[in-house]
């Protein structure tokens, strides 16, 4: 089966039917190139014996078919995913799962198992839905980088009167925000917080 975006907006996140409830966590972290397993927990039916779905819905779009499975050897993968997600059961403890590998920026979004209640074929209009677990995508942190540090100290002056200024150049850190602890001769220390003057990015 290929991908397909479907227009229909949830009008409820959890559903029960004839006793059959689709458990989800609120949400999830992953980290890209990391893997992430998403869990259903169900009840009021045989897991084993069923067909069951993943669907996700990224901010702003219509719902998408990740995935139909019912065995090992009986499922079906959009191909978009197929090389990425893998669908399980774990029929002992009644749970539908979802492990993402390698996961991307643009997997952010919200993911649905569903269940096709009594009906004998899937009807994306009439599955039952679980909470849905909201997937939040964040960068990879990098690591702490020590500042390199440069002092630059003005030239002599003979006036008593002249303002001068030392220079303490920090570069290449991170985070790009620093504390600088300055000691002017037997002065008391200060601490100095200064953000950096690059954008967050650079």
């Amino acid at each position: 089966m290929s991908t397909i975006f479907f227009s229909l907006l949830l009008t409820f996140l959890s559903c029960v039917q004839s006793q059959i409830i689709l458990t989800q966590k609120v949400a999830e972290t992953g980290r890209p190139g990391g893997t992430l397993t998403l869990t259903c927990k169900t009840s009021g039916f045989n897991l084993g014996n069923d067909w069951m779905q993943w669907i996700r819905q990224v901010p702003g779009q219509g719902l998408e078919w990740l995935l139909e499975y019912k065995s090992s050897s009986s499922n079906n993968y959009a191909p978009g995913v197929k090389a990425r997600f893998t669908a399980s059961k774990d029929t002992s403890n009644n749970i539908f799962s979802l492990e993402m590998k390698n996961l991307k920026i643009e997997d952010t979004a919200i993911y649905y198992c569903a269940q096709p209640g009594a009906l004998e074929y899937i009807d994306i209009e009439k599955l039952l839905f679980g909470n849905g677990t909201r997937l939040i995508m964040r960068p990879r942190q990098k690591s702490i980088v020590k500042p390199k540090l440069s002092a630059f100290y003005p030239p002599k002056s003979s006036s008593k009167d002249a303002v001068q200024a030392a220079v303490c150049l920090a570069s290449d850190f991170f985070p790009k925000d620093i504390t600088l602890q300055l000691a002017f001769g037997d002065r008391p220390k200060a601490n100095v917080t200064r953000p950096s003057v690059l954008k967050p990015d650079e």
